[in-house]
Formats: structure tokens, C-alpha cells, sequence
């Protein structure tokens, strides 16, 4: 915390129920500290010599030894850290990427004792900066751009991989797609310790942060540079004119009125965060990327959207409130776009996108599978349109996979769709014939498909049994999906890289699921909820790689077989909203783990 106003704006959600529980406040002022008089504080010390060179080496050889040759001079680096644990880590993480030579490591250590007389504050910086010093130079705009995120803020890796690549930040790496290279990046930058992992999932990055000593050599960098400008401190640089990217930090509302007017005529504008659309000016013609919301109910918000878009040819990435409004049609000129966010879309909602042959990302953000567009499947002009970049696509409604649309997506790798019955002009069901139509046989053909989520918003089984999985899925989510337990044998269970497997309410039916042998080879996680499923027989042997298993509200479910705990790569099994019998055989389960000396089984039961 940097202000004691920051805790008596949250003391009060905290009462002392006398139960033990401790929070604990962090921070880098000791008179803050001083302030919290009704509790202990604790003054952390500086490494140690001892600790220092642990940390160091544990950074930069792993689990092998420094050789002896480098010894003296890792040791004097080491000195020069002065104890602090982030420039410990940060220095070892970029000489883990260095040549490991007495003479290379024997620069840094000059480097290093030259700074070892500033000041503390003024020390510490120095050090990290010689992280960024010796970044590679195409990594070194990534690093700048992390100056638009809020200190300690988490930051998306997909939010951060699109807009690097937009910036046009990221180059191609031989037999590698752009964002294969853009993820290669953040890790390299997370290898050298310049970035903190926050979460991953199955070995992907959903997540990171930046320490705030990082950060602060981030935006000084950026601002000598003129790389990018943050709205914090309400004053007008001098050289406006010359900035490039603009990051607000709050509403645009409280900004000064100087302010915003200065915006507008500043030519070389590429990038511009900021919430208030009256603020964005027709003159932008390098802007690259939007996020525009309504202004205000009065205004007729899709002549609005219409007269600003018409002249950002450059733009990279929109995001836009489609709400009870078309898509501008302006914005199917856009040549260049490659990320597409629509808010508060309808199933109704049509998104002509085979105009734009550079979008790699279209995307709804109505939740996980509940907001949905139409996509046209006829095509009558552009025929030869590919949308060879393509990467994601979700979540688009009654999608037809005939060979038109199959051969515009060739590369998808994240797909959501969603079906729902149509009713013919006397306000009847479709026929079985005509749910046929859909075609999602085909599905199977898109060979580069790693991602799919499947719903439906009521009993579709003409449409969804036809259904064909592709063998490259990693992950597969479904929803309402109304398929037979005999299907998970033909059509999932044999997925050879399958390692997500979500079912939601109603994706599957029927009382009983029996698995068999030599299937789900790779699943390391299964969640099963809201289905009618009371017995199911399986063997530890049938998901030989599973790590975690999670059920909720499985009224009928008589039991979790005993078998489930003999997996031997199983860490936990979680179950929510449980009846009694489920309960009791998870701590069957438990017991006969904990006999076996498995204490590593984590069993969570939460109602």
C-alpha cells in the first residue's frame, strides 16, 4: 500500500471475529508502516551474503553449480545487488541468457560497481536497468508497451499477445505463426525474470505481472523515448505533438478540458486507450486501435460510430457496443484488422467478417458461451476470400460448415458455436431435415482446431448428433448438447491430444457412463456438471494421465468409483453441491490414499 486512506477503505470488510485469521500489508514506506500502530510490523531485512549467492545461483544454473571459475566474479555481481532480492533475481535472470565466460561476466561486474555509491533508491534502479539495457533489441518495444498497464495490475496474455502484435511489435519466426512468436516473447521476458507468472493453465501463460520496480524503469524509458505517454499527472507535455501512444488511466471525464482538446491534434497518434468517445478525433488516420463505448442515450450512437471510423484506415483492433445496433459498415472496409470485440450482441446480430482478410481474433464478450453473432454462409461477392490468419472465433450462431465457410477458416484454433432451432414462417419447429443442414460432420476438417465450445439452447439431437470432433482438440467444452454416454466412446474418448474435457448442463444424458481401455490418453482435467448420470464404471487404467477431477451438482450420481484414487498422476478431486453418497465415497477415496501414503491426493468438498 502506499497511503493509509487505501486500508481505511477496506478495514471495515475485515471484522476481528477472534478466529485467528492475520492479514498481512505490504509496503516499500516505512512511515506508512509506522501508521498501522494497532498491529505488529515486521522489518524485512536485506539478503544476506549467504542468501544472496543461493538465489543467485539457484536463478541462473537451476540445480547445477557455479564452476569454480566464475565463482569470484558472480560473487562480486552479487555484492553489487546489495541484498535485494528482485535485483539478485533480475541480474541472475539475464546472465541465465548470457555467455558464461569470465571476461562477459566480468563487464557486468564493472557495470555493477560503478552504481554500487548512488543512493539506495537510485542503486536499485540502476542494476535492473542493466536488465533492459541488455534486452534484445525486438524485445525491447514488448517491454515498453507493459507501460499502459496499472501498477501490479494482472495482465492478460492474450489481451497483451493482440495488441503487441497490432503494434506490429512482433516479427515472424521462421515456420512459426505470429502469435507462436508473441508468446515467445512474454516467455523469454518471464525467463529473464523481468515479468512474474501469475497463472497457467496446462503449461499455457493466461497471466502475468510486473513488478513495480520494473515498471517504473518502463514508463521512464518510455517517456524519454517518446514511446508512450500515461494520462496521470492531468498536465500537457511539451512535445504533444510528437507522442504516438496515449494511455488513460482513468475516466476521461476528470481530465481537464486543455487536456482532451490537445488530444485532437496530435498527428502521429497510433494507439489511444481512453473511455470517453467525444474525445476521439476524425483526424486519427495512424490509429491503430479503439475501444469505443456509448457516449450518452440521447445520441444516435451507430451515425456516431459511422463518422468516426470512416477515416481510421490503419486500425488493428475495435472494440465496440453493438447493442440494439449493426456494425457500422464502415468498419468492413478495414483492411487491416486483425482483433474484432463485440459487447452486448444478440443471436440475431450479423458480422460480415469475410470482408476483412486480416482479423485473427473475433470474439463476443457476453460470458462464456451465452452472447453469439451470425456469420452469412453465401457469397456473393469475393469468392477466393480467405481468412488465412484466423485464429479465434467465438461464439457465432447456427454457424453452416459448408465447403464455403470451411475453406475461409482453415487455420481456426479457438471456435465457439452455439444452435438454436429455427422456426419456419407458421411458428413451427424445423424439421429434422432441415437441422441436417448445418453439416457439423464437417467440423472434423478443421485440422489446425485446438479449442471448441459447443452449446445449444434447447434439445438439438438432429443437429449436434452429427457432430464430428477433429483429432488435433485440446480442449472441448460442451453445453446442452444432449448427446448419448455411448457417444464419449466413438467420438471424444479417442481425441488423442484431448486435454480439457468440460461438461455442462445437459451435454451428455442418459443414467449410465462406462468408459473403456486405451481412450482419454492425455485428459489431465475432467469437470462434469448438471447431467443425470447415476452410475459410472471406469478403471484407473482408463484415464492413465489424469491430474484433477471436478463434479458439480450430479443429483443422481450414486458414487465416485474407489478406482478414481489409483490414477497416478491425480492431484485432486473436487466436488460441489454433493449428495451423501457422493461425499461418502470421496472419503472412501481418501482414506485408502492416505493408507497407501498418497498424502499428496487433494480432496475438496464444498457445498
Amino acid at each position: 500500500m502506499w497511503n493509509i486512506e487505501s486500508w481505511d477503505g477496506v478495514r471495515r470488510f475485515f471484522p476481528d471475529n477472534k478466529n485467528g485469521s492475520r492479514i498481512v500489508v505490504t509496503t516499500r514506506l516505512s512511515n506508512l508502516a509506522s501508521q498501522f500502530n494497532y498491529s505488529s510490523g515486521l522489518d524485512l531485512k536485506f539478503l544476506d551474503k549467504y542468501a544472496s549467492w543461493d538465489l543467485f545461483c539457484k536463478t541462473v544454473f537451476g540445480e547445477e553449480a557455479c564452476p569454480l571459475e566464475l565463482e569470484d566474479v558472480g560473487k562480486k555481481i552479487v555484492e553489487g545487488c546489495k541484498g535485494l532480492p528482485l535485483s539478485v533475481a533480475v541480474i541472475g535472470g539475464l546472465l541465465s541468457k548470457s555467455e558464461r565466460t569470465k571476461e562477459s561476466w566480468g563487464l557486468f561486474e564493472k557495470n555493477i560497481s560503478s552504481i554500487v555509491n548512488l543512493d539506495k533508491d537510485e542503486s536499485c534502479l540502476q542494476v535492473l536497468y542493466m536488465s533492459y539495457n541488455n534486452l534484445p533489441i525486438h524485445l525491447k518495444p514488448c517491454f515498453l508497451f507493459m507501460g499502459k498497464y496499472f501498477e501490479d495490475e494482472v495482465i492478460s496474455n492474450n489481451e497483451f499477445i493482440l495488441s503487441s502484435i497490432a503494434e506490429g511489435f512482433v516479427k515472424l519466426i521462421n515456420g512459426k505463426s505470429v502469435e507462436e512468436a508473441a508468446e515467445e516473447y512474454v516467455e523469454e521476458l518471464i525467463d529473464r525474470n523481468m515479468l512474474i507468472v501469475e497463472t497457467r493453465y496446462y503449461g499455457k501463460l493466461i497471466s502475468f505481472k510486473m513488478h513495480d520496480l520494473l515498471r517504473d524503469i518502463c514508463l521512464r524509458e518510455a517517456k524519454k523515448l517518446k514511446f508512450l505517454w500515461v494520462l496521470e499527472e492531468r498536465s500537457i507535455p511539451e512535445d504533444i505533438n510528437s507522442q504516438r501512444r496515449v494511455i488513460g488511466r482513468s475516466s476521461v471525464r476528470e481530465y481537464p478540458t486543455p487536456l482532451l482538446q490537445s488530444l485532437e491534434s496530435v498527428p502521429l497518434l497510433r494507439t489511444l486507450y481512453v473511455d470517453y468517445i467525444k474525445s476521439l478525433s476524425y483526424s486519427f488516420r495512424l490509429l491503430r486501435v479503439v475501444i469505443l463505448k456509448k457516449y450518452s442515450e440521447e445520441e444516435d450512437s451507430h451515425d456516431y460510430y459511422e463518422e468516426i471510423l470512416r477515416g481510421l484506415v490503419n486500425l488493428r483492433i475495435l472494440a465496440i457496443d453493438v447493442k440494439e445496433l449493426p456494425l457500422p459498415s464502415s468498419v468492413y472496409f478495414f483492411w487491416n484488422l486483425q482483433t474484432l470485440i463485440l459487447d452486448n450482441v444478440g443471436m440475431d446480430f450479423v458480422c460480415e467478417i469475410w470482408k476483412m482478410p486480416q482479423l485473427r481474433f473475433v470474439v463476443t464478450l457476453e460470458g462464456r458461451l451465452d452472447g453469439a453473432y451470425c456469420l452469412p454462409d453465401s457469397f456473393t461477392d469475393k469468392e477466393d476470400m480467405v481468412l488465412k490468419n484466423l485464429d479465434t472465433l467465438l461464439t457465432v450462431s447456427n454457424l453452416k460448415f459448408g465447403e464455403g465457410v470451411l475453406k475461409r477458416i482453415p487455420n481456426i484454433k479457438q471456435l465457439g458455436l452455439c444452435y438454436e432451432r429455427k422456426v419456419n414462417t407458421l411458428g413451427e419447429d424445423s424439421s429434422e431435415e432441415e437441422d441436417n443442414y448445418y453439416h457439423l460432420n464437417n467440423v472434423c476438417f478443421l485440422h489446425k482446431l485446438e479449442h471448441l465450445q459447443l452449446r445449444c439452447s434447447s434439445q438439438h439431437t438432429h443437429i449436434i448428433r452429427q457432430v464430428s470432433f477433429p483429432h488435433s482438440l485440446k480442449i472441448l467444452i460442451l453445453e446442452k448438447t444432449y448427446l448419448p454416454w455411448e457417444d464419449m466412446k466413438t467420438k471424444i474418448g479417442v481425441l488423442p491430444h484431448l486435454q480439457v474435457l468440460e461438461l455442462h448442463e445437459d451435454s451428455f444424458v442418459g443414467s449410465e457412463w462406462e468408459t473403456e481401455e486405451d481412450q482419454f490418453s492425455n485428459l489431465k482435467f475432467l469437470m462434469i456438471e448438471l447431467c443425470d448420470v447415476e452410475c459410472w464404471i471406469t478403471d484407473s487404467t482408463h484415464f492413465p494421465r489424469l491430474e484433477h477431477l471436478h463434479l458439480c451438482y450430479l443429483p443422481r450420481l450414486r458414487e465416485i468409483p474407489s478406482c478414481i484414487g489409483d490414477i497416478p498422476t491425480l492431484h485432486s478431486i473436487k466436488v460441489e453441491d454433493y449428495s451423501d453418497s457422493v461425499v461418502d465415497s470421496v472419503k472412501i477415496i481418501k482414506e485408502e490414499q492416505h493408507e497407501l501414503g498418497n498424502e499428496d491426493l487433494d480432496i475438496i468438498i464444498r457445498r
